[in-house]
Parts: C-alpha cells; structure tokens; sequence
C-alpha cells in the first residue's frame, strides 16, 4: 500500500522571528504544548531527584520550569532561542531564585561537559521535523540536526544521567534518532495520555547515560543511515490466458 506524504506545514516553527512575535505578544502567559507537567508526572517522577540538576530545553512559556521548582526540584535551568521569551519567563518568576533562564541554541549548548543529571524536552525536538513530509523518510538536513542536538544533550549528561524526550513522535519514528551508541546510552519509551477509547498518546523516551543499548535498538539505529532501497522494478505484463489464445485462434 502506497504512503501518503502529509502536507508540507509552514516553516513558521522553525524561526527564531516567528517565536519572538509570539512571545512578545503573549510574554510568560502560560501555553502547554503537548500539556501540562500534570499529565506527565506519573512517569517522569521515577525518573528525578530532588537534588538534580535540571537542564529544560526549549523553554517556551509553559510552567513546567516552575512546577517543577514546586515540587521540590529547585535547581532548574531553562533555555530558549528567543530572547523575548525568556526575558518574559525571567520577570515572571524573580522570585524563584533557584530557576535560571538563559538564551541559547539547543544545537550548540554552552555548558560544560557533565553538567547536568536531567536534560528535559516537551515538544521542542518536534519543532525540527515540522518541516518533514514523509515521517519514515527524513530529510538530510532534518536528521543532522537531530544529530547535533542530540550529541549536544549527551555531552552535557553526567553519567548516570537521563535525557527525558516528550513528543507526539511514535516510537517507529523517533526511536531511530535516539539509539545512536554514539550518544552512550540506554533507551526506553512508555506512553502516556489521558486513556478512554479513541484517547490521543504521547510518547516519553527515557535515555540513561552510560547504560547499553538493546540489541534491537542498536539495529534500528543503524537503519537511520543506511540509503532507502531503491524502488521495485514495474511488474511485467499478465500473458493472455488459455480462453483469450483460442479465441484468437477461431478469428485466424
């Protein structure tokens, strides 16, 4: 059965001046993507300490920086490309001296190696398959920046530490991107949602720094960089049944 590719969405979401304009018109006003830290807490709590340290990229304005400060998980750091959004989140929540805000690159982190315990992403990792048509065959550049960001969150790990990815992204998708060995670590998803028939998932990929791959993951990252196969050769045509060879023996 023949793939359909889905529309081309607008580039917007990959542009730095699309979301400047966003948060300059809507400054630190609370918008979930995907929801809020509710939905997600039963399966990412296992997951967290209360001394760690707290990478979030792709800020946004969503309150996950700050739910999580209230819950005890006080040293928390949250970037964004956009300079106006995080000059808005920083002035929202002065008084939360344990949440810090800076303007960065995700693709180029400036952090030292090994420092952090948690890298958290709601969404943010989405934004560099928006532009992507075919979700079983990505783009190059698409799958380079993944790479780059990717590389970048590992580096920044402590070992022992986890990267938490929360994404529309199904595992047959994305799980290709994060089993990478290179990055050195394990990998693991759980869905999660509001449950019921017919309810909408996402998806929680859980990567621990310094644990081993399973062999099936290792294998389907390794299918990331392989070319596609090449298209299959046109069917050749049916020959004419017994019927139709003596019908046209009668006409002769």
């Amino acid at each position: 059965m023949e793939r359909r590719r889905a529309p081309a969405a607008p580039p917007r979401y990959g542009r730095r001046r699309f979301w400047d304009a966003l948060y300059r018109r809507e400054g630190a006003q609370t918008r979930e993507w995907l929801g809020g830290l509710s939905r997600f807490l039963p399966q990412l709590e296992p997951e967290l300490r209360p001394g760690d340290r707290i990478l979030v990229l792709g800020c946004g304005n969503s309150a996950l920086s700050h739910d999580l400060h209230e819950l005890g998980y006080t040293d928390v750091t949250s970037i964004d490309f956009s300079p106006a959004c995080i000059a808005a989140m920083r002035a929202r929540y002065a008084g939360c001296p344990g949440l810090r805000w800076a303007v960065m690159d995700i693709r180029a982190l400036a952090f030292p190696d090994a420092s952090f315990d948690v890298v958290l992403e709601k969404g943010t990792l989405d934004v560099l398959m928006v532009e992507e048509t075919d979700p079983w065959d990505v783009s190059p550049q698409a799958a380079t920046a993944m790479r780059r960001v990717l590389a970048e969150v590992s580096r920044v790990l402590r070992p022992g530490g986890c990267f938490i990815s929360i994404t529309f992204a199904q595992p047959h998708f994305r799980k290709p991107h994060y089993a990478q060995e290179a990055f050195g670590w394990s990998l693991r998803h759980a869905a999660c949602g509001d449950g019921g028939a017919g309810a909408f998932h996402y998806f929680l990929y859980v990567m621990r720094k310094g644990q081993p791959l399973d062999p099936h993951d290792v294998a389907l990252g390794r299918r990331l960089h392989q070319p596609p196969p090449p298209p299959a050769p046109p069917l050749p045509p049916a020959p004419p049944d017994d019927d139709e060879d003596y019908l046209l023996a009668i006409q002769l």
